[in-house]
């Protein structure tokens, strides 16, 4: 049997150094105006949808509420060529 899951998710390992880091470069990634606008935006739609939202997360790209699964790695295309110009949505 599988160990259970820690509150928050599987953690990365890495040495003190490391993470200190990483929660410095993480914490201004998240401060940035976009994040910012976004964050605001998802809780706004997440008010207004109520029950709707309920586990799943705000698709920026097809403005509407998608599962966990569908919102990650682009429906399968990756990230790597996602820079507004590449991507095409369905």
């Amino acid at each position: 049997m599988a160990k259970p899951r820690k509150p928050g998710g599987p953690k990365q390992k890495l040495s003190p150094t490391a993470a200190a880091k990483k929660k410095a470069r993480d914490k201004k990634m998240a401060m940035t105006a976009d994040r910012k606008k976004k964050k605001a935006e998802k809780q706004r739609k997440r008010r207004k949808a109520g029950s709707k939202a309920n586990g799943k997360d705000f698709d920026h790209k097809r403005r509407k509420f998608v599962s966990v699964k569908s919102n990650r790695g682009n429906q399968g295309k990756g990230t790597k060529k996602e820079s507004g110009k590449n991507y095409k949505t369905k």
